[in-house]
This record gives C-alpha cells, structure tokens and sequence, in this order.
C-alpha cells in the first residue's frame, strides 16, 4: 500500500529529481541524501511539505527530517522511483566528495565517538546514582550518606562502580577499537591495543605524576634503553594517535604480505611494533599534548578572564552543532575528567535545555498552527533530553529570534556555571538530566544554572517575538 505517494513525488522533485540523487539512507528521523548539486533543492518548499519538519546539510548530507514515519517515506521514494537505497557507511563515503578537510576532520571524530556513547552516557548514569546514595551527607541526621544509613547501599555502590571503572578507567581499549575501526583495521587487534595501554602491569595513570616527581616509576631494562611502564586509563589522544597508527601499519601491510601468511605475520609485527611505539613516543608525546589541551581549556574558564571564555562556548556551542564542530569536545571533556573533572560538559547541558526552552516559547506562541505546534513540543522534550537537532533545525533557526534568544540563555547560564566552578564527573548525559553527572558539592549551583537556561530563552523568545510583530506592523502602515 502506497501512504505517502503524492509527498514523496513533491520530495524528489524539491531535491532536484532524481537525476540530482547520488544516494539516498535514512536515520531514525531523517532523510539523508548526497545531491549532485544541492543548489537544485528548494530547502524553503521542501519546509512548507506537511511532513517535513525540517532540512538542513550536515557532513556533505542534505537531510530532510520527517519524523518516526521515516522509514515508510524512505521505502517509497525507493519503491516509486529509480532512486537505489544505499547503507549509511556507502553514504558517508559519497558525501565525503562533498566535504572539506575539515569536515571529513570533524566527521572522522564523530565516526570514533559515536559508537562508544552508549557506555559513555551509561558510565554517566550510574555515576549520578553512585553519586546520590554514596557521596551526599544530608541524610538521617543531615550529616550521613544513604550508603552510611543502609549498609546493602554500599554494596551496590561498590558493584556499580565496577562497571563505571570498566568504561572510564579502560576507555582506551573501546577508543581503540572504534578508531582501527574506523580507519579499515582489524577490530580484535585494536582491542589488544587498548588493552595493553591500560594493563595492570602498567603503573597506573593517575599515579603518574606522583612517580615522576619522586623519581619512583617503573620500567622495563633492555640494556641499551629501558621504557617507562606507565598506563593511560582514561586517556583519549594516546588512544587514538595508537589506533589510527596500528590500523594505517596493517592495511599497508596487507598490500605486501602474500595471502598464505597475513594471519600469521600481519598481527604479530603490527601489534609489537604499535604496542612499543605507544610506550615510547606516541603515548608520552600526546600525554603532553592531552594535558596542554586541559590546560588552555582549564585557563579559558577557570582563569581570570574565565567569565568571557563562559559567555563565548555559551553563545557559540550551538552554532557549532549547526556545522558539526561540536563532536571535538567530547575528546577534551574525557580529557578533562581524567584531570578531576570537566567544566565543558554542564556548559554543553545548559545549551541543549536553552533551545528547549526556546521551542518551548515557541509551541506557545504558535499553538494555532498544528504543524508548529507539534513540532515545538516534541522537540523542546528532545533538546530537555540532550538531543537539540529537532528544536535547532525545525523551529528556533526557522525563527531566528528563538534561536538568539537561546544563546543568550545559555551564554548567561554557562557564565554562572563557571563563576561557581561548577564541574562533572562524566559526559553523554545532556539537558535536564546533566544534574546527575555534576559533582555533588555543585548541585544547588547548577541547577540556578539550569534554571537560568530554563526561564532566560523562554522570555526572551516570546519578547522578541512581541518585538518582531510590532516591527512589522509599523512597516506595514
């Protein structure tokens, strides 16, 4: 049965025809061509089309975004026209055509740290439960934590915290395998590698620093050199410098060992060639390059001139998901968190719930067009969950006074989140459920934080809506 014939033709003919359509896949809610010429589709129709609810390009992507009907749209644009569907690594691979340096940079970094978000977001969680029943001393005699009142809580604080050590202590070994992944490896050696960046018989990284002011870090003696035996829990770059190294060492190999012995002398010489590398250059060298990276984000919103460097990430994070930019920060807010805690993370937060609130404004403001109205309310609970995508590029950018009004929103929240030193333990949990992630000592400042973000977006947008009809109608006369 044909649903959706009549929209699908407007579709393709909005896109250019299908003479314009490279590829085509589709994600949960949208729509992901590759155009030969984007210059063909007319973005504003495609917006008027009752079922879409919004377009934007991203990552040499024209995306349409319909909503949970995706999937029926995708499957008659492919049933009614000579449009082929393509999986989304074949379109990824096409739109790179379309893509610059930077961002075939930006999205090689989303294609590494996309898969391990879901370890990330639930390391996150149980790190905000551990944190309610472990580490807040206002229970019982309003001096007692719920683990010191209930022995069992200390149990399950304990077993919880194994898993949140396995994702961020050993993050390395799941940044490993993503990367070689990624850059065409085998995925178990990249594993292997991971491993052996993080193994017991390495002194620890945390430690590190002690050792080498004391003198005291181990090592192993050849005679003629000795290496350092020091690990790199939770360390993001050594990871990934490891990774994108042993996988480019074996996919060249690969052209020169004859077929009978790949499996054989491929494995042995990448792995003990990456492994003493990543010992002796690669993991010192961007050991020193993680920590610069913490310590200019560190002075940026720590030091003195910290309350412009707050207004700045939090007028301008959002504009950078519009071009994908934001997919970097994860690499330093995991930095971050392995020097005792990011101040990056609460900032990214208080913008998802900014443009929440701004749909927010706007479901009221439009509440007798069903199309906006609609789109506004499922979107604001998207952004409030972490997801902005929907509110950014359905509503507040088509209305660009929203859009402002939630970067100011959250530039004023980010500066008293900083100016109270607020910090987090873990990323992946966005919007309204960030609070879980924060430090305890830091609660009742962020959340005035996240009122700010709450309250600033949603008067503001409805002022400048205000301000914007008058405007208007002066105009008129």
């Amino acid at each position: 049965m044909v649903k959706y014939e009549k929209e699908v033709s407007d579709i393709i003919n909005l896109v250019g025809s299908e003479e314009n359509i490279a590829s085509l896949s589709h994600c949960v809610t949208r729509l992901r061509f590759v155009l030969k010429d984007e210059s063909k589709a007319d973005k504003e129709s495609l917006e008027k089309l009752p079922i879409v609810k919004g377009v934007f390009t991203n990552a040499g992507q024209f995306q349409v975004v319909i909503g949970s009907g995706v999937k029926d749209v995708y499957n008659e644009i492919i049933q009614l026209s000579n449009v082929k569907g393509a999986t989304k690594e074949e379109v990824k691979n096409v739109a790179k055509q379309n893509m610059s340096f930077m961002e075939r940079l930006i999205s090689g970094f989303a294609e590494i740290f996309i898969p391990i978000l879901p370890a990330i977001i639930t390391g996150g969680l149980m790190l905000g439960f551990r944190n309610i029943i472990g580490d807040l001393p206002i229970f019982g005699n309003g001096a007692e934590t719920l683990t010191q009142l209930y022995p069992v809580l200390d149990e399950v604080n304990s077993f919880l915290w194994v898993i949140c050590e396995a994702i961020f202590h050993f993050l390395p070994v799941a940044i490993t395998w993503s990367t070689v992944k990624k850059f065409g490896g085998s995925e178990v050696l990249g594993i292997v590698l991971g491993i052996a960046l993080v193994s017991p018989q390495l002194l620890n990284a945390y430690g590190y620093a002690e050792a080498a002011t004391k003198g005291t870090v181990p090592f192993w003696d050849f005679g003629i050199f000795t290496i350092q035996k020091v690990g790199y829990q939770a360390q993001v770059i050594p990871a990934m410098l490891s990774g994108i190294f042993l996988a480019k060492l074996e996919t060249n190999l690969r052209k020169y060992i004859p077929d009978t012995l790949k499996m054989i002398i491929i494995p042995f010489i990448v792995l003990i060639i990456t492994v003493l590398l990543s010992y002796t250059i690669i993991g010192p060298i961007s050991r020193t390059l993680g920590d610069g990276i913490a310590m200019f984000f560190n002075q940026l919103l720590t030091g003195p001139f910290k309350l412009i460097g707050a207004i700045i990430f939090g007028a301008l994070y959002a504009p950078l998901v519009v071009t994908g930019l934001h997919h970097t920060f994860l690499a330093v807010d995991l930095q971050l968190i392995s020097t005792g805690g990011t101040m990056i993370w609460p900032l990214i937060a208080l913008s998802n719930i900014a443009q929440g609130s701004a749909a927010i404004a706007m479901f009221i403001l439009y509440k007798n067009d069903a199309k906006m109205k609609s789109m506004s309310l499922s979107s604001a609970i998207s952004a409030y969950l972490g997801v902005t995508e929907p509110a950014m590029f359905g509503v507040n950018l088509k209305y660009k006074y929203a859009f402002y009004a939630a970067l100011i929103g959250s530039a004023t929240a980010a500066t008293l989140s900083i100016s109270t030193g607020v910090l987090a333990n873990s990323i992946g949990i966005g919007g309204l459920p960030a609070f879980l992630a924060i430090q305890p000592q830091y609660w009742i400042n962020y959340i005035l934080a996240m009122v700010v973000a709450l309250v600033i977006p949603f008067i503001l947008t409805i002022a400048f809506h205000k301000y914007r009809n008058k405007k208007l109608k002066f105009n008129k006369k």
